[in-house]
């Protein structure tokens, strides 16, 4: 792989990351929310790849496909079915009401991307290389899951917020090193895997119990 057609990649993936973590910001609908979030483990194995044929590693491929299947393919699975049927009794399928509104959202996003820049610089002057250079990508996606965390009323809707931040670390871990060891990789995402089938039954059964799944109207319930 040329030099040229690395950095090419390497951007076009990135790019694909960042912008399906904007996105989220900009749909309400829990549906495409989910969508967005596969899309953006298809752009977080990808960055992978590419990283691992540069190093002509076999390890950071495999560890890239592995990625693949579990964040662009089980965990949005398992979110899926957690979301509640269209046409159904409650409106649960989007998010209604979000502290923050869309257009505020996109505006923070930029801030936030601002300020991921002037905290990234002093670690790309330390080692300057393309993978560096799109560390600032990482560190958005990590402040936007933040900021759809307190933001978002949605128990679905804040557990996609805790993957993007769980994306956003594990890009930056492949970004700013030779790679995680694929055991060690896999360990945290069956970590991963383990909180989303919990969080999955806890929004189960809060629908069931409480109909619904608005936090703070659960946050007013009294015995």
């Amino acid at each position: 792989m040329t030099d040229q057609t690395y950095v090419q990649l390497l951007d076009l993936a990135c790019g694909a990351f960042l912008l399906t973590g904007v996105l989220v910001l900009w749909r309400r609908d829990l549906a495409a929310i989910v969508r967005l979030f596969a899309a953006q483990g298809a752009a977080l194995a990808a960055i992978v790849i590419v990283l691992g044929v540069r190093q002509a590693s076999t390890e950071l491929v495999v560890a890239g496909l592995a990625l693949g299947g579990l964040r662009a393919g089980l965990l949005p699975y398992l979110i899926r079915r957690a979301l509640p049927e269209r046409g159904g009794p409650d409106a649960e399928g989007r998010e209604t009401r979000p502290v923050v509104n869309v257009a505020s959202s996109l505006v923070a996003a930029a801030v936030l991307a601002l300020v991921a820049y002037a905290v990234a610089q002093p670690l790309i002057r330390i080692a300057p290389s393309p993978a560096a250079h799109a560390l600032p990508v990482a560190l958005t996606v990590l402040l936007v899951g933040f900021f759809v965390l307190v933001t978002r009323r949605r128990a679905l809707s804040q557990v996609v917020g805790f993957l993007l931040i769980d994306n956003a670390i594990t890009a930056t871990a492949f970004l700013t090193t030779n790679g995680v060891p694929l055991v060690v990789e896999l360990g945290v995402s069956l970590d991963v895997l383990l909180a989303v089938l919990v969080l999955s039954v806890l929004t189960n059964r809060m629908r069931a119990a409480f109909g619904g799944t608005d936090l703070d109207e659960l946050r007013e319930l009294r015995d």
